[in-house]
């Protein structure tokens, strides 16, 4: 799989080892799409590699956080000729079967479902339920006012200067909030809706929403 010209300390063989899952994921992404999944696999590898040797643990990043859009970035290489990836059908279909049972939970239990949660209504595994989720999940845009404490023109979101373009390593951060800022999070990029919108939904204040929202990204930008 590796060269033999490519050393490794102890640390970073187990690390290697430890995350060959996140290649696997990631590699399975692109199956069926016209390269041999062993190719896939083995490009993830050469991207899980360049990860480890580069990864600093300093910046307060979580190692899979980095690692996934190395990996992916590898893989696409094998597909720089063909042009653009596709979405399967099946996974599209998937997803689309996803965001009901998404929003059938939501207006029965006034929440959004977690991701074991939805293995278990689905069937599905964890790899899988995140796939179909990346499918649909948008790009969110990690830009906030310096004044986002006073009202504002009350816009859905404010136009994109930073962007989160991984959805897996998105949904993986956003796993680690607690309910009710997943809940503002999912109001505010994935539903669409303005400030006093989301205050309504949550039972709070348009002003504690933006305090909330500002902290909020803040701590997404430190992670990704």
């Amino acid at each position: 799989m590796f060269t033999k010209s490519e050393t490794f300390s102890e640390n970073e063989e187990i690390t290697v080892e430890g995350n060959l899952g996140l290649v696997r994921l990631c590699a399975g992404r692109f199956r069926g799409k016209g390269i041999e999944y062993d190719e896939l696999y083995s490009a993830g590898c050469v991207g899980l590699v360049k990860a480890v040797k580069a990864f600093d643990p300093e910046r307060g990043v979580r190692f899979s956080t980095y690692a996934v859009p190395v990996i992916l970035g590898e893989i696409r290489r094998l597909f720089r000729d063909g042009g653009a990836v596709k979405v399967s059908r099946a996974i599209k279909e998937r997803s689309l079967h996803i965001s009901r049972l998404c929003e059938q939970f939501e207006k029965s239990s006034g929440r959004q479902p977690c991701i074991d949660e939805l293995c278990e209504l689905t069937g599905l595994e964890r790899f899988e339920v995140i796939e179909a989720l990346s499918v649909s999940m948008p790009t969110v845009s990690l830009t906030s006012s310096e004044d986002s404490d006073k009202p504002q023109t009350d816009i859905p979101v404010e136009p994109p200067d930073t962007k989160i373009t991984d959805n897996l390593a998105l949904h993986q951060v956003l796993s680690s909030l607690c309910e009710a800022d997943r809940q503002l999070i999912y109001c505010r990029f994935f539903k669409n809706m303005t400030q006093q919108q989301t205050a309504d939904r949550l039972g709070m204040t348009q002003v504690q929403v933006s305090r909330r929202e500002k902290k909020l990204l803040e701590f997404l930008r430190s992670k990704l």
